[in-house]
């Protein structure tokens, strides 16, 4: 089978070498995995250095958000660290995003190092309109909350958004198609929902605008995840 672009499979695991078998078992079917929050907590860069050293992309998903020079400083250690994609928090602000940008471009340029995509982060997919409105005291809707914080992301030069499928279309129309759309919160018809609020099938997705589908357990909690992700796959087509 040959490896799928579309469908990043997310190691949201806490052992170095489960995630390095998953990494071996999927080879032949995934080209991007993503480390997040956990794996790199437990892992550290090491982990980085083993999947690229399997051929493999990576999409490093620790969500920056600090102060511009801090998130800068992090984006070129993920520049350097030959990450395929990383992502920032589009509510960190303009210049936060802006800085982040300018300072991985130009570290590329004096390197010669592949740039990565710099992709902001919206609103989780697991949060909901009530949260929003209750708890982080927005009073505006989910989707012109997704609406502006994109508009801000594309102003700031960067190359897509994190976004629930819900929003792809929007998205697409407010930013354009060459705006890349990365999409958690996937599921296909025959996987649990878990604790994602906003979820969407990896078909749907893809119609709506959605450039890379983000799955994890949904693939992972199979009993064999290969069948599972040719399942998506033909469920994507159609076929």
């Amino acid at each position: 089978m040959k490896p799928d672009c579309k469908v990043i499979i997310a190691l949201d695991v806490d052992e170095y070498g489960y995630a390095l078998e998953i990494v071996d078992k999927l080879s032949s079917c995934i080209d991007i995995f993503k480390v997040g929050l956990e794996l790199f907590t437990v892992a550290g860069p090491a982990i980085l250095d083993e999947i690229h050293r399997r051929g493999k992309k990576i999409f490093l998903d620790l969500k920056f958000h600090d102060i511009p020079t801090t998130v800068s400083k992090a984006g070129v250690a993920a520049a350097r660290k030959g990450v395929f994609m990383f992502n920032i928090h589009a509510s960190g602000g303009m210049d936060m995003m802006k800085k982040c940008r300018e300072d991985v471009v130009n570290v590329c340029l004096k390197e010669n190092l592949p740039r990565p995509r710099i992709i902001a982060v919206t609103v989780l997919t697991s949060m909901s309109q009530e949260v929003l409105k209750a708890e982080l005291g927005l009073q505006h809707s989910l989707a012109t909350h997704v609406k502006h914080l994109s508009g801000m992301a594309l102003k700031a030069g960067l190359d897509g958004v994190v976004a629930s499928g819900h929003e792809a279309a929007m998205i697409k129309g407010h930013c354009g198609d060459k705006f890349l759309i990365v999409t958690p919160g996937i599921r296909p018809s025959w996987a649990a929902t878990d604790d994602q609020a906003r979820i969407m099938t990896p078909k749907k997705a893809i119609g709506a605008g959605a450039d890379y589908l983000v799955m994890g357990r949904a693939v992972l909690n199979q009993s064999d995840p290969i069948k599972a992700i040719e399942r998506i796959q033909q469920e994507i087509s159609g076929s």
